[in-house]
Order: C-alpha cells, then sequence, then structure tokens
C-alpha cells in the first residue's frame, strides 16, 4: 500500500475532497492510503505532523492552483520538500492542475501533470472525467512503486542481478512547437465557452451575495447559448448572452451580445481560437477594446473575466 500526501491551499479543499472520493476505490482496495492536513487532531503540533506525513509518503499530489502558488506553507515547505524526495526517489510527486495559473515556470513544471497535458479540472465540461484520469494516474504511480518494492526485494535476495542505471541528468526545457488540429481547437472552443458559462453563474451569485438589493439570473438558453441579467431593486440593469459556434464572422468563435435575445448574425465581441505553438488561446476581435489589449491573446480564465467586464461595466461607471 502506497502512502499518498495531499498538498493543497485550503481555498481549494472543495475540490480535494471531490479528488479524495474518486480516490475511494483505490483506498478499498488497498492500493494506497491518503493523508491530509484535516486529519490532524486537536492538541497535535501541526508543522511536526505535516512533516512527518511528508516524510513517510510515497506519493504526493499537489494540488495546483494560484492559491497553492500563492500560500508560503505550500510552496516553500510542502511543495520543496516534495521535489527533494522526488529527486532522490523516495517519493512519486505528481502535479495536479485545479485551475489556470502559471504553473510551468514553477520547480515542479517539468513533471507530468495530470489531467492530460496539464489541462486544468476547472476547464472540464464534466470535472469527473478529470478526476477519473487524476486516480488513473495515482493508481499507476501506485503500481510503479509496488513494483519497485518487489525488484527491491529480489535484489536484496540475489534472486536476479540488478541492471538498474542511474538516471541521466538532463534539461527541463524540452518543450517545442505544435501544430494544433482542427479536433483540439473545436474542443478547446467548446470547453472555453463551459467555462464561461460557469465563471459567469458563480459570478452573479456571487454579486447578489455580496449586495443585499441585487438580484441575478443565469439561464441556459440551449446547449450552446446562456443569457444572464442583473436587477437593482428589481430593476432590470444589465443583461447579456454569450453563445458559441458558427457565426461570428461565419468562422467559429464565441459571440457576447448585450441582448439577452440571441441573434447569431448579431454581437458586440467575439472571441477566436489561436495558438503561440505551445498552447491554444482566445483573441478578441477587438470591438469593444480600444488599446493595444487587442492584439493580446487571452486565456480562458482571462476571456471570461473579458466577458464578464463588459456585462456588468454599466453598473460601475
Amino acid at each position: 500500500m502506497a502512502n499518498l500526501f495531499f498538498s493543497y491551499s485550503h481555498k481549494d479543499e472543495e475540490l480535494r475532497n471531490e479528488l479524495e472520493t474518486h480516490l475511494a476505490l483505490l483506498k478499498r482496495q488497498g492500493v494506497i492510503s491518503s493523508w491530509h492536513d484535516r486529519r490532524i487532531t486537536a492538541g497535535s503540533d501541526f508543522d511536526k505532523t505535516i512533516s512527518s506525513e511528508l516524510e513517510s509518503a510515497q506519493i504526493i499530489l499537489l494540488l495546483v492552483s494560484a492559491h497553492f502558488l500563492a500560500s508560503d506553507y505550500c510552496y516553500e515547505k510542502e511543495m520543496t520538500r516534495a521535489i527533494e524526495k522526488n529527486k532522490d526517489g523516495s517519493a512519486i510527486v505528481i502535479p495536479v492542475i485545479l485551475h489556470p495559473c502559471d504553473w510551468n515556470s514553477a520547480p515542479f513544471g517539468h513533471l507530468r501533470a495530470t489531467p492530460t497535458d496539464g489541462k486544468p479540472v476547472s476547464l472540464f465540461a464534466n470535472q469527473h472525467e478529470a478526476f477519473a484520469i487524476v486516480a488513473k494516474d495515482v493508481r499507476e504511480a501506485a503500481e510503479a512503486i509496488h513494483a519497485s518494492a518487489a525488484t527491491s526485494t529480489c535484489d536484496k535476495l540475489n534472486l536476479r542481478p540488478k541492471t538498474d542505471m542511474p538516471q541521466a541528468d538532463r534539461s527541463s526545457n524540452l518543450r517545442i512547437k505544435r501544430k494544433f488540429d482542427d479536433h483540439e481547437r473545436d474542443e478547446f472552443l467548446e470547453d472555453s465557452y463551459e467555462y464561461i458559462a460557469r465563471y459567469f453563474e458563480g459570478s452573479l451569485q456571487e454579486l447578489s451575495n455580496r449586495n443585499p438589493q441585487i438580484k441575478t439570473r443565469f439561464k441556459r438558453l440551449s446547449e450552446t447559448s446562456f443569457a444572464a441579467f442583473i436587477y437593482d431593486s428589481g430593476e432590470r440593469v444589465a443583461e447579456c448572452s454569450v453563445y458559441y459556434g458558427e457565426g461570428s464572422f461565419g468562422s467559429p468563435g464565441i459571440a457576447y451580445s448585450h441582448s439577452s435575445d440571441v441573434q447569431r448574425n448579431g454581437f458586440n465581441e467575439s472571441l477566436s481560437v489561436v495558438d503561440n505553438g505551445y498552447t491554444l488561446q482566445l483573441k478578441p476581435l477587438g470591438l469593444q477594446i480600444f488599446d493595444d489589449r487587442r492584439e493580446n491573446p487571452l486565456s480562458q480564465q482571462g476571456a471570461a473575466e473579458y466577458y464578464w467586464s463588459l456585462f456588468i461595466r454599466s453598473l460601475q461607471e
């Protein structure tokens, strides 16, 4: 059984709980045992307990988000020690990318991340799919540890000759440019639309939570469009609709309209898929931008915030 350690920010606790649910079968089957700091009992020494569990861990999951990277404890203590254990072979470190963030330049950026290709969990249309991929990768890591332990036992008993060679030093700068096919672009476009929809729904909810006089509505108009509304003391003060697919000057894109009535041939802004040879991004047409930002492609989070700013701008002027 492999000991698994969760390194995470408490702001991502909800996603950690969901991941732990997906790892439940591995625990039932005796493949892993897991630990996180919510298991610390009252009266225990916080730092010593975490340090002890981290030292005994054979699999360390770094639940990566902007909150994780901003946490001094996660970054300087847990992550730093995890990388050391990965280098000396005493643990397998797996970065689990929860949200879009600049993780590639972090000290663990050279490690293979999960879900596939480091696509953030929050960008999956169905997050259960993302966690299923993570669980599969954890199972493979645990099986590798088990196989390594069996090999070590055989070596100690001289049951077969040692053939392992030390791993050669190598650069972590191994990223090369690639071409993205139409399937990848279409999938990215659909995932981006779903991300923007969830972003609006969550933002509307938080807006009403913070302002008692504000009420909001989020409405799915179809599988490819939604509308959003803001009411101030019962009066509708903002509305918009967002849709994706054909219609943005004849090319696939994600369109924004200040009207809640979706008109496929009418919009106030549009996003199209571009790439820099490394990642897919979203570029505004620039109808609502009046400076050099129109030349800058956006991440999915950046695109969602851009559309949200167009929506809420009238309430802030």
